[in-house]
């Protein structure tokens, strides 16, 4: 199931505005990365599957594109992230 925009965007503050703007981005291109690698593995043509697992390819690299621009315009997703990062690297 696609994802689908839990708020009214026009009741967003305009200093979060865009950084729910990339969080949707985010979502989207996430949920496209489980839809195409789920039609790659559902795939018995090779052709088919290779070129779904290289959109799905692509879909990461946009990932990362917004979540670069997301840290750059929250200090506290950086922050958290940081701390997320230091809880997994604790675990035995």
């Amino acid at each position: 199931m696609l994802s689908t925009i839990p708020f009214d965007l026009s009741k967003i503050s305009d200093a979060d505005l865009e950084k729910q703007l990339l969080r949707l981005g985010l979502i989207a291109e996430l949920d496209a990365i489980n839809l195409y690698e789920q039609l790659a593995s559902l795939s018995k043509d090779e052709k088919i599957k290779k070129t779904f697992q290289n959109i799905a390819k692509e879909e990461k690299e946009h990932v990362g594109e917004f979540e670069t621009l997301l840290l750059r315009n929250d200090a506290e997703q950086m922050e958290e992230l940081a701390e997320g990062t230091k809880e997994v690297e604790s675990i035995d």
